[in-house]
């Protein structure tokens, strides 16, 4: 079973400038639409401990931005506790949203760069 989480618009404006371009619930509606994802739960708060044990999780990914932060290292504790896995993917600079963001700017009008 492949459960994902979604963070919520408040959870990546706590660690990116800008809220994301695609709504929550159209994040989600897109994994659901994987053939491969089971299970999709957004999230309210970096707290992933939680999430982990609903779903039964034996493996958690994580991106290369990764942090030695409170709430990550809490699930890193339960997570070596428990004898499950990390596993850790590389950034992809091709689907950077702040890339995807970039490039759509730069081909819309000026006008639109001003509103």
């Amino acid at each position: 079973m492949v459960a994902v989480g979604v963070a919520s618009d408040e959870v990546v404006n706590v660690y990116k400038p800008d809220v994301p371009v695609v709504p929550l619930n159209q994040r989600m509606e897109m994994l659901e639409a994987l053939q491969c994802v089971d299970i999709v739960r957004p999230y309210y708060d970096l707290e992933y401990v939680s999430g982990c044990k609903a779903v039964k999780a034996d493996i958690f990914v994580i991106g290369e931005d990764w942090g030695r932060k409170p709430h990550n290292l809490d699930v890193e504790l339960y997570l070596a506790a428990t004898g499950k896995r990390i596993i850790q993917v590389r950034y992809n600079p091709r689907t950077s949203s702040t890339k995807i963001k970039q490039t759509v700017l730069g081909q819309t009008s000026p006008d639109l760069h001003a509103a």
